[in-house]
């Protein structure tokens, strides 16, 4: 299917009919600016439910500020109304916490399915001497250019580790990381994103690398202080010559609504998204990463609609989510 970029941004899209559910009816999606992850990868689902359906629904791809204006956006936009956050932002607007107000609709939001997490990376050299993150005392590191989620997260790792101050960590921009990498310019550096990333496997292939496992302790330590990460394995195989699973951090998201949303409605993205999810990964293998298992990462309660597509085809889902 041919997708036309409009300078509103949008994207429209098709999916899965449902009988009870009236023709043509425009699903709005907000999903963060045009540039960011969220946004690609918004994209990438709506044209995979095109080739669900039938035409019962239009989904609308619209750029956003991010997962904040996403969220306070519920009131303005109508029952047909999907957009992608991060599980923390959400609990965010349920404390009241700024820059969100108290607002009691913000308890009717639910989730739909998990979308790939933004992943934090540690690449050093295989030849090199570093094992660990103890090892990284004395040596130069990138950890991702300033006010990213690489470098905070680093930061707060470092810091857990107590090897902050043994780190000269360099303000620099990661696109320049891998090149310094294979010159032995630096001793690693952080990346995120979505696992697999093209431009850690094409660095796996020139220079053999290894992916530093962070400790489950300091996994507990920085998750506790930072609500909005969440554990996560990067699989072996993943990348090139990377041969035991890597424990490290991520940024998980989601596909949320709220419960204006008709059941027959949630229902019928859900099991289009399932539907579509091989032939996703096809275009894009971050989406293999989206497993089940992931459903715990959504943070607040599935909608009844996907809650009932779940329970159809045998999956289980945690209290918490039901």
């Amino acid at each position: 299917m041919t997708i036309g970029v409009r300078a509103t941004a949008l994207l429209t899209a098709m999916v899965l009919a449902a009988p009870s559910v009236a023709k043509e009816r425009t699903i709005v999606v907000h999903a963060g600016k045009a540039d960011s992850a969220n946004y690609a990868l918004a994209r990438q689902f709506a044209e995979a439910l095109a080739l669900a359906g039938n035409g019962a629904f239009t989904l609308v791809v619209a750029e956003s500020q991010g997962s904040i204006q996403n969220v306070a956006d519920i009131d303005k936009v109508g029952a047909d109304y999907v957009f992608t956050a991060a599980p923390s932002v959400i609990r965010q607007a349920r404390r009241g916490d700024k820059p969100f107000a108290k607002n009691p609709h913000y308890s009717e939001i639910r989730a739909l399915f998990p979308i790939p997490a933004q992943t934090i990376h540690w690449v050093v050299r295989r030849d090199a001497k570093i094992r660990d993150f103890a090892d990284f005392a004395g040596q130069s590191f990138i950890p991702g250019a300033r006010g990213t989620l690489a470098e905070r997260v680093t930061e707060e790792t470092f810091q857990a580790l107590g090897i902050r101050k043994r780190v000269q960590l360099i303000d620099s921009d990661t696109a320049g990381a891998p090149a310094a990498l294979k010159a032995k310019q630096i001793g690693g550096f952080a990346v995120a994103g979505s696992f697999p990333m093209p431009s850690l496997v094409d660095l796996a292939k020139a220079t053999p690398i290894r992916l530093l496992s962070v400790p489950q302790s300091i996994i507990t330590k920085i998750r506790a202080a930072d609500d909005s990460m969440a554990a996560i394995v990067i699989p072996r195989e993943t990348y090139p010559g990377i041969e035991k699973d890597v424990s490290t951090l991520a940024l998980p998201a989601g596909a949320y609504t709220t419960l204006k949303m008709t059941s027959a409605t949630a229902y019928t993205l859900t099991k289009a998204f399932w539907s579509q999810r091989l032939a996703l990964a096809k275009k894009n293998p971050a989406w293999a990463a989206v497993v089940p298992s992931q459903l715990k990462l959504l943070g607040v309660r599935l909608h009844p609609g996907a809650l009932r597509y779940y329970r159809e085809v045998g999956i289980a889902i945690p209290r918490g989510l039901r």
